[in-house]
């Protein structure tokens, strides 16, 4: 059965449990605990954005865009897996680490250990340092994160600010941490 099937039933189950935990209280206290209350303050947006970003990584991959981008990252570094996720991380400070981790996840094929040089095994050092690289990577521009794009609009960071005071100080950092991965493998 395909995963959303297991998740509605899910949801059935709680709602039918939460249905009959609060059926004695009034009206407006259920209408706020029960499934519908809580689903109508769900962030639409944010579940749209994420849904959005999986729908064009599945259509970059259905079309072979990032099998092609894959085998010329394999071929441009030879396989090294350490240099190319420091790039990755590095895209990750212009475009989001989300996309770029579902990309990464659809262009090398998560299995056991084979021939095939584009196949890295669950908890491979590539996926370890993926992880580092995309999720630090972010933070050497302040659009990169959503973090860095929040701490722009509560504390009115300017961008050119933050490339001339901080920047350099987060590249720093994201290759010392690179290098100490590297090293400690």
């Amino acid at each position: 059965l395909p995963p959303y099937v297991g998740m509605l039933l899910s949801l059935g189950l709680l709602w039918l449990v939460t249905e009959i935990i609060h059926r004695s209280k009034n009206h407006e206290q259920k209408t706020q605990l029960s499934v519908i209350g809580v689903l109508k303050k769900v962030d639409t947006p944010t579940i749209f954005f994420f849904l959005g970003i999986l729908l064009a990584v599945a259509a970059l991959q259905s079309a072979g865009q990032l099998d092609i981008v894959a085998k010329y990252l394999q071929r441009t570094f030879n396989g090294d897996i350490y240099i190319i996720n420091i790039i990755i991380g590095l895209l990750s400070s212009i475009v989001d680490n989300v996309p770029l981790v579902a990309g990464a996840i659809g262009m090398y094929d998560i299995g056991p250990i084979s021939t095939d040089p584009l196949a890295f095994p669950q908890d491979h050092a590539f996926w370890e340092f993926l992880a580092y690289c995309a999720g630090t990577g972010g933070s050497v521009l302040i659009i990169g994160s959503a973090a860095g794009v929040a701490v722009m609009g509560i504390l009115k960071i300017d961008f050119i600010w933050y490339i001339k005071n901080i920047s350099l100080l987060a590249l720093m950092g994201y290759l010392a941490g690179a290098a100490t991965y590297i090293f400690m493998q």
